[in-house]
């Protein structure tokens, strides 16, 4: 039978209240996982008694994992339950966590990252959610701006308190801490949220499942192998591309053969779906290492830039950029219904275009310039086209379908987040800063040119 919201009764506020408050803390529970263990890498390996090289594979593990069952949960969701689909990833989520929290040595906590990266596709799970709760589309579009906003970060409070976590009371402090947001996360989401089966009854297509998910594992673990230039195995890397391309030919003849597939061939031809897939991938690949790779490098240098420590250039730069994208998201949100999603993220990514050239010319030489324009970043890209392109996913894909094209968009992020620090590292090496943020601008004017192939999602905008 099946559960959408032309079958139900309409929310009141408090039940519309309960369900954010579910779905904001599940979220934040994932984020955490995300974010609130980069600055504490460093205390962790120290503790585990390993390089830092080794803590980092601990990242790399838990965004891979994540990507992979972002590919297949959403749609598993469909059939399976929401609710229940939620609440058993924050479950898995919980007691990875407190592995990783008791873990003897590196190798117990790299297999607890894994097992962390089933909450992948929590935001886009909580997307879908409200999508089949909420059907006026302004109101649908602020409340989805709220959520997408927790994706980029919690303000940048999440990493200063990992940091101070770590520095205090050590790492596992840090995993402590997250075990009960997603305990309380679990009771949340079990009294707060309804359950919806859009697909129920339908077969789950696991033997598609197998080559896209070792697909995207390939891919994945090929672009982090390029990021280390010099120091890496490059035949290894070729070697990952070619089982890449492999699984997905093997995938491709499995969905075309599958009375119930996981991704139709159909849906991957039309542009509602490679659109918003290439646009992610070309907007993470600019803007995402020009903040995080490239200019925390700048500002750290010594010789060519301003000489900061981590914990200052982290304050000064990357908490203001996520702060301001968690604030401007709901208005992102809010406004995508009624000036158009398309427009609304080409102003993001024109801008942040912009933004990055003026950094490459004026901010290398001026530290107000450069925060200004961090800032004003966090605007474009945090607050404004992050926000549109997570929400494209859900807007734009097949009602009969609806779980697909979300998991597909949070792997692009994945992918372009990857390449981004292959391609503008090696160009920071090669040429210098400059040369590599003029590149993510290049990039980033691709991505604005790309986003001319989306479809306009005409039943999320107001027509009138």
């Amino acid at each position: 039978m099946t559960t959408d919201s032309a079958t139900r009764p309409v929310r009141t506020a408090a039940g519309t209240a309960a369900l954010m408050t579910a779905l904001l803390a599940a979220c934040v529970a994932f984020q955490l996982n995300a974010s609130m263990l980069s600055p504490a890498l460093v205390t962790m390996a120290r503790e585990l008694h390993t390089d830092d090289a080794g803590a980092g594979l601990s990242q790399t593990a838990f965004f891979t994992a994540s990507a992979m069952f972002s590919l297949f949960l959403p749609r598993f969701s469909d059939i399976a339950g929401r609710k229940r689909v939620l609440r058993w990833m924050l479950l898995v989520m919980a007691a990875g966590t407190v592995l990783a929290a008791v873990a003897p040595d590196i190798t117990v906590l790299d297999i607890a990252r894994v097992v962390q990266g089933a909450s992948g596709p929590v935001v886009q799970i909580s997307l879908l959610m409200l999508r089949s709760e909420v059907t006026d589309p302004k109101r649908f579009g602020t409340l989805m701006g709220v959520v997408a906003a927790v994706n980029g970060g919690i303000a940048g409070v999440d990493a200063l308190a990992g940091g101070w976590l770590a520095g205090a009371y050590g790492f596992r402090s840090v995993f402590w801490v997250i075990a009960v947001v997603a305990v309380v996360a679990v009771a949340l989401v079990t009294v707060g949220c309804r359950e919806s089966r859009p697909s129920a009854g339908t077969p789950m297509d696991w033997p598609g499942v197998v080559p896209v998910v070792l697909c995207v594992a390939a891919l994945l673990l090929a672009v982090d192998e390029a990021e280390k230039l010099g120091a890496a195995n490059w035949p290894l890397a070729a070697a990952l591309l070619i089982v890449a391309a492999v699984a997905f030919a093997l995938f491709w003849r499995a969905e075309k053969r599958s009375r119930h597939p996981l991704v139709r061939i159909e849906d991957l031809k039309r542009r509602a779906s490679w659109a918003p897939l290439l646009t992610t991938t070309l907007t993470l690949t600019g803007v995402f290492a020009t903040v995080n790779g490239v200019l925390m490098s700048f500002v750290q240098n010594r010789q060519a830039g301003f000489g900061m420590d981590s914990s200052l250039a982290s304050l000064a730069f990357l908490t203001p950029f996520a702060l301001v994208g968690w604030v401007v998201g709901p208005f992102t949100g809010r406004l995508a219904p009624v000036l158009g999603y398309r427009r609304v993220l080409r102003w993001g990514l024109g801008a942040s275009a912009v933004i990055i050239v003026v950094m490459a010319v004026a901010g290398v030489h001026s530290l107000p310039v450069m925060i200004v324009c961090t800032v004003l970043l966090g605007v474009s890209y945090a607050g404004v086209a992050n926000i549109v392109l997570n929400l494209l996913g859900v807007v734009l894909a097949p009602k009969d379908h609806p779980g697909f094209l979300p998991g597909l968009v949070s792997a692009a992020f994945g992918l372009g987040a990857g390449l981004s620090f292959a391609l503008l590292t090696a160009v920071q090496v090669s040429t210098g800063y400059v040369t590599a943020m003029l590149a993510g601008a290049v990039v980033t004017l691709a991505a604005f040119g790309a986003s001319y192939f989306l479809p306009r999602p005409q039943d999320a905008e107001v027509t009138s």
